[in-house]
C-alpha cells in the first residue's frame, strides 16, 4: 500500500492558497507567519487555485461512496446531501431548504463590497479565466457563475436611472434581457445559440470580416459566418471539437493570424490548437505542463506565443509547425504575452515581473519590477514604444520600451521602478485595460477596468485619473476600444453591458444580459467605415455570442 504522508505546513500551505484566492491578504500573512511558512521548503512550492477545494470535493465524493456503497434502496434514493460539517444520515425525506438572509447595505453606504465570486469549471474548481486572464475572488459561491444576490439590490437603480429609490420592501420585477433604453432597433441585437456551456471568448477575423469566432467551457470552438441582418446569421457554424482526456478543457483565448486563414486556441488542457477556417487542426502541440492562459500571433503571423501557468511562454513557428523556443524566465505563473514588434515581445507573471524577450534570445533583454502582486495584462500601445500594466495590486503602469535593444541589462530591472509612471486609484484588482487617443489629438490615455466595478480614463504622462465611471455593481471582466476612439465598451459580472463616449466621457447606451448566468467575459469591437460595418461581439455566460450592430443604434452612432 502507498504510504500517505501529510504535514502540518502542507496543510497550512494550502489554507495560505485559499486565503489568498479569496483575497483575504492579512489573513494570508498573519497564517505566514505564524506558522513561519517562509521557512517550509512547501512555501515555495506551487498550489493551484482552488486547490484546497478540490481536494475538499473529493473528500466529500469518497464521503459518499462509503456511505452508499453497500447498496439498498435508502443509498439508491438517499435524498440527504453531503457536507463537510454535518455527519451523513440516510434519509428519504428532502431536507428542509436554509434561507440565506443577506445583511442590508444602506443607501448612503460609501462603498459596497462586490462580491468577486469565480466561474466553476466541471471539476468544482474555480475558473481563473473569466476576467480573461485570471482573477481572484472569494469561492463562497460554488457553481452558478457569478449568481447574484447582492444585484437585486443594486440594479434597481439600474433599472430605471432616473427614479427615486424603492421602498427597502417593495417587491422588485427582474429585468428582462435588452437594452435599457425602448428605442433602441430590435434587429440590431442578436444572440447566436449552440454551445452547451458559458461562452468565455470570441475574437472578429481581421481579414475575413463575415467570420467571427467564439470558444467555450463546453471545449467547443464554432465560426460563424455573419450575413446581413445579423438576425439571419449561420445557424450551422464551423464547430470545432476539442478531443481531450483532461478533465475540464475550458477555452480560455482565441487568436486570428493577420490572413484571418488559422485561429490559435488556448485551453485549459495545456495542448495548443491551430485550426483552419473549415475546422481542420493544422498544428497542435502539448508542450505546456498546465494551462494555456493567452495565445498571441505577432504582426506578421509568423510566430505565435502562449503563456501557461507552468511558468512558461512558448515561441511557435507557424509555417514550420515546431516550437522555436521556450522561455522559463518566471518563478510562478505566466499570465499574459503581447508583441513589442515582430521579434520582441513582453510577458509578465503572478511572480510580479515584466519580461522583455527577443525571438532570438532565451534570457531576458530587460526586466521590469514594481509591482506589489500579480500582473494580469499588460498591452503595448499601436505604436510600441510603451507598455501598460495592471495588477492585483489596485495599480497600473507604464513602461518605456521605445529604446529595448537586443542587449541584455547588466542587472535587469535595476532602473524600471523609477521609470515607470503609476496610476493609482482603484481599490480592487484592476483586470483589463486598453490604450486609445481621442480623434485629432496625439495625447495617448489608457482605459482601466476593476474587480471594484469601476473603469478609469488615465493620463498616460501625468498619470492623473481623468474620469470614473461606477456603472458596474460587479467586477469588470472585459473592456474594449472601438477601432475609431471614440466609443468604450464595457462588460461586468452584473450581466451590464455599458458603452460610453470617450470624448464627453459620458455613458452612451446599455444593455442587459438577463439575471440568469448574466456575465459579459469578453468583448470584441469590430468596425470597417468602408463596409459600413461597425459591431461588437460578447461572450456571455447565457451559453451564446452576442452580436450588436452598432450602426442601428442611434444613441452611438450619433454620438461623435
Amino acid at each position: 500500500m502507498t504510504r500517505i504522508q501529510i504535514t502540518s505546513d502542507e496543510i497550512n500551505r494550502l489554507i495560505y492558497s485559499y486565503f489568498k484566492d479569496s483575497g483575504f491578504e492579512h489573513s494570508a500573512f498573519a497564517l505566514a507567519k505564524e506558522a513561519h511558512l517562509e521557512r517550509s521548503p512547501c512555501f515555495s512550492k506551487h498550489v493551484p487555485r482552488g486547490e484546497l477545494v478540490e481536494l475538499l470535493s473529493k473528500s466529500l465524493l469518497y464521503t459518499e461512496v462509503e456511505y452508499h456503497f453497500q447498496g439498498g434502496e435508502l443509498a439508491a434514493n438517499c435524498k440527504t446531501g453531503f457536507s463537510l460539517l454535518e455527519t451523513h444520515v440516510c434519509s428519504l425525506t428532502p431536507p428542509e431548504p436554509q434561507t440565506f438572509i443577506a445583511p442590508v447595505v444602506r443607501p448612503n453606504t460609501s462603498s459596497i463590497m462586490l462580491d468577486t465570486t469565480l466561474p466553476i469549471r466541471s471539476n468544482g474548481v474555480p475558473d481563473v479565466h473569466s476576467s480573461k486572464r485570471k482573477a481572484e475572488a472569494p469561492l463562497a459561491e460554488p457553481q452558478e457563475k457569478r449568481s447574484r444576490r447582492e444585484a437585486e439590490m443594486q440594479l434597481s437603480n439600474l433599472n430605471d436611472e432616473s427614479s427615486t429609490r424603492k421602498p427597502r420592501n417593495a417587491v422588485q420585477v427582474p429585468r428582462k434581457q435588452g437594452p435599457l433604453d425602448e428605442n433602441t432597433d430590435p434587429n440590431s441585437i442578436n444572440l447566436l445559440y449552440g454551445h452547451r456551456t458559458e461562452v468565455f471568448c470570441c475574437a472578429f477575423n481581421p481579414a475575413k470580416h463575415s467570420l467571427v469566432a467564439s470558444g467555450s467551457k463546453d471545449a467547443s470552438v464554432k465560426i460563424w459566418n455573419l450575413v446581413q441582418p445579423l438576425a439571419s446569421s449561420s445557424k450551422d457554424p464551423v464547430t470545432i471539437e476539442l478531443s481531450s482526456s483532461h478533465e475540464a478543457p475550458d477555452l480560455t483565448c482565441l487568436s486570428w493570424n493577420k490572413s484571418g486563414e488559422l485561429l490559435a486556441v488556448a485551453s485549459y488542457d495545456s495542448i495548443l490548437r491551430i485550426c483552419d477556417l473549415q475546422g481542420k487542426i493544422y498544428f497542435q502541440h502539448n508542450k505546456h505542463q498546465g494551462p494555456i492562459f493567452t495565445t498571441r500571433f505577432s504582426p506578421s503571423g509568423r510566430w505565435l506565443l502562449t503563456a501557461s501557468l507552468d511558468g512558461t511562454s512558448c515561441l511557435w513557428d507557424v509555417a514550420n509547425k515546431r516550437l522555436h523556443k521556450q522561455y522559463r524566465v518566471h518563478t510562478d505563473c505566466c499570465l499574459d504575452v503581447d508583441w513589442i514588434n515582430d521579434t520582441t515581445f513582453a510577458s509578465c507573471g503572478a511572480d510580479k515581473f515584466i519580461h522583455i524577450l527577443s525571438v532570438d534570445q532565451e534570457n531576458p533583454i530587460k526586466t521590469f519590477s514594481g509591482h506589489k502582486d500579480e500582473i494580469n495584462q499588460i498591452k503595448v500601445n499601436p505604436t510600441g514604444t510603451r507598455l501598460a500594466s495592471c495588477s492585483d495590486d489596485t495599480t497600473t503602469r507604464i513602461w518605456d520600451v521605445s529604446n529595448i535593444s537586443n542587449q541584455a541589462d547588466a542587472i535587469p530591472g535595476l532602473d524600471a521602478s523609477a521609470n515607470a509612471i503609476l496610476l493609482e486609484g482603484h481599490t480592487h484588482s484592476v483586470s483589463t485595460l486598453g490604450w486609445y487617443k481621442l480623434p485629432g489629438t496625439s495625447k495617448e490615455l489608457l482605459a482601466t477596468g476593476s474587480f471594484d466595478g469601476a473603469t478609469r480614463l488615465w493620463d498616460t504622462i501625468t498619470g492623473e485619473c481623468l474620469h470614473t465611471f461606477s456603472d458596474h455593481v460587479r467586477p469588470v471582466y472585459a473592456l474594449s476600444i472601438s477601432p475609431n476612439n471614440c466609443w468604450m465598451a464595457t462588460g461586468g459580472g452584473d450581466g451590464w453591458l455599458f458603452v460610453y463616449s470617450l470624448k464627453t466621457k459620458t455613458k452612451i447606451w446599455s444593455w442587459f444580459a438577463g439575471e440568469e448566468k448574466p456575465g459579459v467575459f469578453e468583448i470584441d469591437w469590430q468596425s470597417y467605415e468602408d463596409e459600413k460595418i461597425e459591431r461588437l461581439a460578447l461572450a456571455l455566460e447565457c451559453k451564446s455570442l452576442g452580436l450588436i450592430d452598432v450602426s442601428l443604434i442611434p444613441a452611438i452612432r450619433d454620438s461623435i
